[in-house]
């Protein structure tokens, strides 16, 4: 991805930054120029779980363009004060499953889905569970900082059962679902027939969802060799 820095607004702007506090790991902005550029210009809404200092959600109004509406969540009450026109906060945690139920039914559905919040198993595992469905048919779920799942004071632990890179290794299985011949045990979800794929780098997964019916395999051209 070093070619995609060289071109990447979001690296320019991070790096001459005009705005409040961003701290990312510089390799995210490939990552987010990859996923992210398909969405510019377009009244999209991005939902941020994470306010910080508020630098970030500055970024991503920049990036997108004003026509974005660009949502922060933190469970730091003084957070509220960062939001601006375009940007907006709501506070509560995001490990409790009845403020996620209220964000969406309130703010989604979501374009797109950051998830850069306080990174514990719980707060990942379940921002997940309550906010993929709330991610239009064509959006993405993006989960950052993942290094956390290899530590136990997070939750996580190499191999640890529980962590959320686990967690991920099952969807790989799901994603590939309709090539299932043991129907008694595994069979296509809706998560398999709404993802079209998965991309991990260091750090970071993202989701990409779309229709995906079951596969289709064709054969064009004159064979050469009898089957």
């Amino acid at each position: 991805m070093a070619e995609e820095s060289a071109t990447n607004p979001l690296r320019e702007y991070f790096e001459r930054n005009p705005g409040r506090l961003i701290d990312k790991w510089v390799h995210y902005f490939d990552v987010y120029h990859r996923h992210f550029q398909r969405f510019r210009g377009r009244a999209v809404t991005v939902l941020e779980i994470g306010v910080y200092h508020g630098g970030s959600l500055q970024m991503w109004r920049y990036d997108f363009g004003p026509q974005a509406r660009i949502v922060g969540v933190d469970r730091n009450p003084r957070c509220a004060t960062l939001a601006e026109p375009g940007i907006e906060i709501h506070i509560g945690d995001q490990a409790d499953r009845g403020f996620l139920r209220r964000l969406k039914a309130s703010a989604g559905p979501f374009d797109i889905v950051i998830d850069d919040g306080g990174h514990t198993m719980a707060q990942q595992i379940i921002s997940l569970e309550e906010l993929f469905d709330a991610v239009k048919p064509d959006g993405i779920y993006l989960v950052e900082d993942l290094h956390t799942s290899y530590w136990r004071e997070y939750g996580g632990g190499y191999r640890h059962p529980f962590s959320f890179i686990e967690l991920a290794k099952g969807l790989i299985d799901q994603l590939h679902a309709w090539h299932s011949r043991d129907g008694h045990s595994f069979l296509p979800t809706p998560f398999t027939q709404s993802v079209t794929g998965l991309h991990f780098y260091d750090s970071v997964l993202v989701i990409e969802k779309g229709p995906h019916p079951r596969p289709v395999q064709k054969r064009t051209g004159t064979p050469v060799f009898p089957d």
